[in-house]
């Protein structure tokens, strides 16, 4: 299952704590503002893009604009003519087009694409934000009373697991804690600076305020406005890149593996194809399996540390739960041995994760392949984990619908 080499040769990401529209920004100030800086950190000239890809998911509802690929022609000259597109796979987004672009790559049609992913989404009342995120659902037929779609379909995965394996919420609280305390340490996490008490993370209804069900407030990924691109480059691209910068073609992260696949829409669907005896959603777990497979690897131990979609505290434990490191249920005992924190032996969402450095939603994948970039090349600061070789990511669109993970290493 091997596939030609793809390179990450850098990118951006722009400030997750700031508010475009409060800061008299558009989506096209982010976008230009976030490609502008991928470049100049690359030290890549504008011309030498050949393709251009962007992961976004409702553009159209947040900020009342579609057609972004057109946004690469207004940023430079050179850029005028670049042929791109956009891609929509709600919170996974970011990634499909991650993999469009790699398909250009691979299939010789180009060198040399840069990905952009971005949302805007903090210019809006949260109720009209959490309607605009409702079609990542099948609309009309799903969670239709909830006021909150969301964080009602993920109080049910709980619901589930509760039933299903007797889970604790202290477990989940874990993973809320660990995220937010690494995110305090992210320049770019939106929660960078918040201030939590005591009580922040218990069943505590002024501090800690239900949502819906059992989802409280800091069981929740942020909602963000954000940007993320990277540049990524055939093998012979790669070289050419390294040589004019006195760098060995070793010295650039590649994408040694990924993986794509999908369920059905319908949650209640998805539980159908559930394993009585084994994992929830078999899809998740076979996931983790072509990933590490087309990577020429044989366990997620074989990675130094994960970025995983936790959208909630659930969706975190859920990807976990089916990495094949416990039997289905047995997480918590990781958890308790913080095998998850940052100096653990498996560190996961040392950035901060959606939970602590936020959820630009079209942005998630492409800023999860930036700090697989950055983890594996040792430019993390304070979030870097310990001599990584190896990152995988995990990003999931809708309950699980559209799942797509990549292994970045060197």
């Amino acid at each position: 299952m091997a596939t030609s080499s793809i390179y990450i040769l850098g990118g951006a990401q722009s400030d997750f704590a700031r508010n475009w529209a409060r800061d008299g920004l558009s989506l096209f100030d982010g976008f230009a503002e976030t490609l502008t800086a991928g470049l100049e950190n690359t030290k890549l000239d504008p011309a030498e893009i050949e393709v251009g890809h962007v992961g976004n998911f409702v553009g159209e509802l947040f900020a009342g604009q579609a057609q972004l690929g057109g946004f690469f022609g207004e940023v430079d000259p050179a850029l005028h003519y670049l042929p791109a597109s956009r891609h929509e796979a709600a919170c996974a987004s970011g990634s499909m087009a991650l993999l469009a672009a790699m398909a250009d790559l691979r299939a010789g049609n180009y060198q040399l694409a840069a990905v952009v992913g971005i949302e805007q989404m903090r210019n809006v009342p949260g109720n009209e934000a959490a309607a605009n995120l409702a079609p990542a659902a099948w609309n009309g037929r799903e969670w239709t009373d909830a006021e909150y779609l969301w964080p009602c379909a993920f109080a049910e995965l709980i619901d589930i697991y509760r039933a299903r394996h007797g889970l604790d919420k202290a477990h989940l609280a874990a993973i809320s804690q660990k995220n937010f305390a690494n995110a305090r340490v992210n320049p770019n996490a939106q929660s960078r600076r918040w201030q939590f008490a005591d009580n922040s993370f218990a069943e505590d209804d002024s501090a800690n305020p239900t949502v819906s069900g059992d989802i409280r407030r800091h069981d929740c990924g942020q909602i963000t406005d954000g940007a993320a691109v990277v540049f990524i480059a055939t093998e012979e691209r790669a070289q050419e890149y390294a040589r004019a910068r006195g760098l060995r073609l070793e010295d650039i992260p590649r994408i040694k593996g990924w993986g794509h696949i999908n369920a059905p829409m319908l949650f209640s669907h998805k539980l159908k194809l559930q394993n009585p005896q084994g994992v929830l959603f078999p899809h998740v777990q076979q996931l983790f399996a072509q990933t590490l497979a087309r990577a020429g690897m044989h366990s997620v131990r074989d990675v130094d540390g994960l970025e995983v979609h936790d959208c909630f505290n659930i969706t975190e434990y859920m990807i976990l739960d089916h990495c094949g490191l416990v039997p289905p249920g047995q997480l918590h005992r990781l958890i308790e041995e913080e095998t998850f924190a940052r100096n653990g032996a498996l560190p996961v969402n040392a950035s901060g994760g959606l939970i602590g450095l936020g959820h630009p939603v079209g942005a998630t994948g492409v800023r999860m392949a930036l700090d697989g970039y950055r983890q594996v090349t040792g430019s993390a600061g304070e979030n870097q984990i310990a001599n990584a070789k190896n990152l995988m990511t995990f990003n999931l669109g809708g309950s699980t619908t559209t799942c797509a993970s990549l292994i970045i290493g060197r």
